[in-house]
């Protein structure tokens, strides 16, 4: 075997040789720090191998000197596979950083070998040689560094060296995977070269080394170029991005390095000091050396997976040893015994005698009474038991009696409660009424009075058919006519100021309603509220209008509105708004000029008309488009329109009322109202108001009634005149304000044949009745069967009403046809 001081000089000349023949000044920064990585192996394998011998020497008794290690320089595989061999040796006694370093150690033999000559003879390295080669291969670095400096004094270029104080540094490397953009964190030795990293990541990814790419800041590095040359520091960070050639076949996933990822024990935190300072700092990461505290928990009966209801980071407190036990079952159980036992007590009686004296003087003499028999002692106990009961009779019958007298004041305050309401109601009643006929502003005050104009006409008409005759009759009746038509003027006059006022404040209503803020109801109950910019706009034109429309206010105020009015107006060009300016720069020159108010009168009213004609423009005011009665679209027009065969005029349905016995559409309301007010002169107040208690009286039910809103006004009045007599069914009361139609059975829908008349409270009392055959007689119940007989002959004219007369034909209506039941003969008899 070759001595190893004369195979490293032979490694020695061989490279000076190579470098000779090729003329050429290599300067390889790597060789010495390879050379020294090797010293460190070779001295790791001097340490183990003395912990291999003194091993096999306790256990087999095998000398340790017989083993050794050989070291070839040569292209074959042998030294890759002694070095393998040796890394799975150490593999078994050392942690996860030796086995990294176990292959730093093999890839740099990789390179020695690849750059040694090839003819280079073997190096055979035995247990007790490993001390001279160290000290060899430690010579061999030196004149290796020495060769280097010479070198690079020629060329004047300059090698950076690696100390020795960073062998054992490592730094925190973030991998940025491509095209996934996902980090993956390693601690590698700051000396790890990037074609290592590619081998690591290479086997771990199970991707052809040549097909991985490192990049730092856009530069592709190089296999040999080392984390601290590309700016690494001890327990730093450094970033680099990694991805590969191949994307189609050899993908970088992240899931394949997480697969087999372990907590690094250092990790890198970066840690703000100041307002724009940010420091690295290095963590250590101290592994648990303890089993945490189960704080209870449960587990999945199908999966098995467990879940704990908490969990502790802290090292559990060590209970001290008392030396004896102190939780044990046997002190947490009764023991019981049972045992009969017997108690003692023990008296005596002393008695006078010689020698003993006893006081008498607490003593007491018993005499026996007569004897009580059972008969006896059960007759005094019913004796008594009579007078307890004579009391509490005579006390629960005054109670009775102040409970009754109680209830019959209560009975009699209620009762003239309702008394003075009723009549405090049918004054407020005739007050409203008096007030509306004195003060008319709706169309229900103006029937009123014209009814109250047709009533008054009656009685003057039959007051002259009785007092006069001839020529006198005819007299008296010009007087009456002149009257009456002074009368109608004067309601004519009313009218007109009612119209003016109701006209302002529909006006001042349309806008509102136009510049109201959307609304809608959400799922708790709450109201929302929201504004758009058509809103805003349509409020803004409104405040406008109600300043404009404001009088008696100052010439400055006035000229300030006007202003506004002018600047609001001038956004649009056109004839109209041309036409507004006009006229608000006529008013201001008058005001100007000292004109008075009362003759500037007409100007304003056509400024506000022009204003408001602005407004209802959709082009000026969009909002406004959603309530006109005219839509924009012309199209819209030929929908739901009919011709009114009185007035002659074209009109939408909405001004036209039809009763379920109309056939046609007939006049229009405007109309029928000209024509009730010049002929008949009713008042249909009574029966609006019905007809509305109706409908509230269905929507309370909740369970879909819809024959009550086809019923209309006419209809209702037919059927309380005609079938009802315009009075209860049951106390014939007449004044129709106190009446109103309910359902003659609840449980049904109501109709026509389905109701019944009475007085508010007695409409009350029926609808709490759960059976009427047995509630009211039975000659009542055929009189009521009659009218809703009547009721169907009647409505089953009209094919709405008749198909929901017929919905429920399936039933049988054996009650319907009592009344015409014949008698049978054996019932006569």
């Amino acid at each position: 075997m070759a001595a190893p001081e004369k195979e490293a000089d032979d490694l020695a000349e061989a490279e000076a040789n190579v470098l000779i023949a090729e003329k050429k000044v290599v300067v390889d920064a790597s060789l010495s720090e390879q050379i020294d990585e090797i010293i460190d192996f070779v001295r790791t394998t001097e340490e183990q191998t003395e912990a291999d011998k003194s091993r096999q020497s306790s256990e087999t008794g095998m000398p340790a000197e017989q083993e050794q290690l050989t070291l070839e320089s040569s292209t074959t595989e042998e030294p890759t596979e002694r070095l393998d061999a040796l890394a799975e040796r150490k593999e078994a006694h050392a942690e996860p950083q030796v086995q990294e370093d176990v292959v730093d150690v093999k890839d740099l033999n990789d390179e020695v070998q690849f750059e040694v000559d090839t003819r280079a003879p073997v190096i055979e390295i035995t247990a007790k040689s490993v001390v001279p080669v160290a000290e060899s291969l430690s010579g061999l670095a030196a004149e290796t560094h020495a060769m280097v400096g010479t070198s690079s004094e020629v060329l004047g270029s300059q090698t950076p060296e690696v100390p020795e104080d960073t062998k054992d540094f490592t730094t925190t490397v973030k991998i940025m995977l491509h095209p996934d953009i996902q980090v993956f964190t390693l601690a590698f030795n700051i000396n790890r070269t990037v074609g290592q990293m590619k081998q690591y990541f290479s086997s771990r990814l199970k991707i052809p080394q040549d097909v991985l790419q490192f990049m730092l800041v856009g530069r592709i590095l190089e296999n040999s170029e080392t984390l601290q040359d590309l700016g690494a520091k001890c327990h730093g960070t450094i970033q680099f991005d990694m991805f590969s050639l191949d994307e189609e076949h050899f993908p970088v996933k992240a899931s394949k390095l997480l697969q087999e990822y372990y907590m690094p024990d250092v990790i890198t935190v970066k840690v703000q000091t100041d307002a724009e300072t940010f420091q690295d700092i290095s963590i250590e990461i101290t592994r648990p050396t303890f089993e945490k505290p189960f704080l209870g928990g449960f587990r999945h009966r199908l999966t098995g997976v467990e879940y704990h209801n908490a969990g502790s980071q802290t090292v559990p407190r060590k209970r001290l040893e008392k030396g004896y036990e102190e939780f044990c079952r046997s002190t947490q159980t009764v023991v019981e015994r049972k045992r009969l036992q017997q108690t003692r007590n023990t008296t005596s009686t002393q008695m006078t005698k010689i020698g003993v004296y006893v006081s008498n003087i607490t003593d007491k003499l018993i005499e026996p009474k007569g004897y009580v028999t059972a008969e006896e002692y059960h007759a005094r106990r019913l004796k008594a038991v009579i007078v307890i009961q004579t009391y509490f009779r005579r006390w629960d019958a005054i109670n009775i009696v102040a409970r009754l007298k109680e209830e019959k004041r209560l009975r009699l305050e209620w009762e003239e409660q309702e008394k003075e309401r009723i009549e405090r109601e049918k004054a407020e009643r005739l007050r409203r009424e008096y007030d509306r006929r004195m003060h008319p502003k709706t169309k229900d005050d103006f029937e009123l009075l014209y009814h109250a104009l047709e009533l008054w006409r009656q009685e003057e008409l039959a007051g002259i058919d009785k007092n006069f005759t001839g020529a006198e009759r005819k007299a008296a009746l010009c007087a009456l006519l002149e009257k009456e038509a002074q009368l109608i003027a004067s309601i004519g006059r009313h009218k007109l100021n009612a119209d003016d006022e109701n006209e302002k404040k529909a006006i001042l209503s349309f806008l509102e309603k136009c510049a109201s803020p959307k609304k809608w109801k959400a799922f708790d109950g709450k109201i929302t509220e929201m504004d758009t910019q058509f809103t805003l706009r349509a409020r803004e034109l409104l405040e406008i209008y109600r300043s404009i429309s404001m009088k008696d206010i100052l010439q400055d105020e006035r000229l300030d509105v006007l202003l506004t009015l002018k600047h609001t107006v001038k956004e649009h060009d056109c004839k109209l708004t041309h036409e507004i300016v006009q006229l608000i720069d006529r008013e201001a020159d008058l005001m100007m000029r000292g004109v008075k108010e009362y003759n500037l009168e007409g100007l304003r009213k056509r400024i506000c008309t022009l204003f408001l004609q602005y407004i209802k423009t959709p082009i000026f005011n969009p909002e406004v488009a959603r309530y006109l009665k005219v839509p924009p679209d012309p199209m819209r027009l030929y929908h739901n329109i009919y011709f009114c065969l009185s007035c002659k005029c074209y009109l939408p349905s909405t001004d036209f009322t039809m009763a379920a016995s109309s056939r046609t559409v007939g006049r229009c309301r405007r109309c029928c109202k000209l024509d009730n007010e010049a002929r008949q002169r009713e008042a249909f107040l009574k029966y609006k108001l019905m007809l509305r208690n109706l409908r509230q009286t269905e929507m309370n039910y909740m369970d879909g009634a819809k024959i009550a809103f086809l019923i209309q006004q006419q209809d209702l009045q037919y059927m309380v005149e005609k079938f009802w007599g315009s009075q209860s069914a049951l106390s014939a009361w007449d004044d129709l304000y106190d009446l109103v139609m309910v359902r003659w059975d609840k449980y049904n829908e109501w109709a026509p044949w389905n109701t019944i008349l009475l007085t508010k409270d007695e409409a009350e009392a029926h609808l709490k009745l759960t059976d009427l055959e047995k509630a009211y007689e039975m000659v009542f119940v055929h009189r009521i069967k009659h009218k809703h007989l009547l009721a169907k002959n009647y409505f089953s004219q009209f094919p709405e009403m008749a198909a929901a007369l017929h919905k429920g034909d399936k039933e049988p209506c054996s009650s319907d046809l009592l009344v015409a039941k014949p008698l049978t003969p054996s019932s006569a008899k």
